[in-house]
């Protein structure tokens, strides 16, 4: 019989699982597989979402893993371990649009809205942790902060600048789960979507026109930054010496 060890987890990127395959030989020891999950979690966090799997089938294929045990149909298999590290990576880092996602997953908002409750979760995290919800640049636009991924993937909408709606389609492609699982499988994920809910608590029933007069409050982050200049960017320095004054805004 051929002896199969698997280390399973998730890439949300390419939506499916993905599997790191050691066939064990006399050459193999335990204390070598304990080393490949402990450089794993060296590089993605302790807190990586990983699973063992031994199996034992008649045949080295990876075909006969998944005839042996359903649970491993679908699974992508993964040559290197590097490869495998790099595509968990990717994912343990969020940006922008995950946070865009999973307002969106809750609720229709308009360009405008999404903007302001994606830069309050961001801002609030940084001032609480000392750390990046998300890795995006902000920039200061005319009207207010703007994130770097979302702008990218909504800046073709006409007129947002006036809060035309974003389309229903947003709304019925995200479920909440998955936005939320998303986050959860993220550096530090369990801390960040607790932040990001309290934050949404006290934001999410704004109106445009008062998410506004929050992020523009005289002596703020968008207020502190040179306009003038094209993407101006509101960097984390700024954000956490200013951002008192837009929390001020709602006490």
């Amino acid at each position: 019989m051929i002896k199969h060890f698997m280390i399973l987890s998730s890439s949300y990127s390419s939506g499916t699982r993905i599997a790191l395959h050691y066939i064990i030989d006399e050459q193999m020891n335990p204390e070598m597989l304990t080393a490949e999950v402990k450089t794993i979690k060296e590089a993605c966090g302790e807190t990586v979402s990983i699973s063992t799997h031994y199996v034992e089938t008649d045949s080295a294929d990876w075909e006969s893993v998944m005839e042996k045990d359903a649970f491993f149909e679908g699974v992508v298999r993964v040559d290197s371990l590097v490869g495998f590290v790099n595509l968990i990576s990717e994912d343990r880092v969020l940006k922008g649009i995950d946070i865009a996602k999973y307002i969106l997953s809750t609720r229709v908002c308009t360009h405008l809205e999404l903007e302001k409750l994606v830069y309050m979760c961001y801002a609030d995290y940084l001032c609480a942790t000392h750390k990046k919800l998300f890795k995006d640049k902000i920039y200061a636009f005319r009207y207010g902060p703007v994130i770097e991924s979302v702008y990218e993937e909504y800046k073709g909408m006409k007129d947002i600048e006036e809060g035309v709606a974003v389309d229903e389609h947003i709304m019925d492609g995200y479920a909440k789960m998955p936005a939320r699982s998303r986050i959860l499988f993220a550096e530090d994920g369990i801390e960040k979507i607790a932040h990001i809910d309290a934050t949404l608590k006290c934001y999410m029933g704004l109106s445009a026109a008062e998410l506004v007069n929050i992020t523009h409050v005289v002596g703020g982050p968008w207020d502190s930054v040179d306009k003038d200049m094209p993407y101006a960017e509101i960097s984390d320095d700024i954000i956490f010496e200013k951002h008192i004054k837009e929390v001020e805004c709602i006490k």
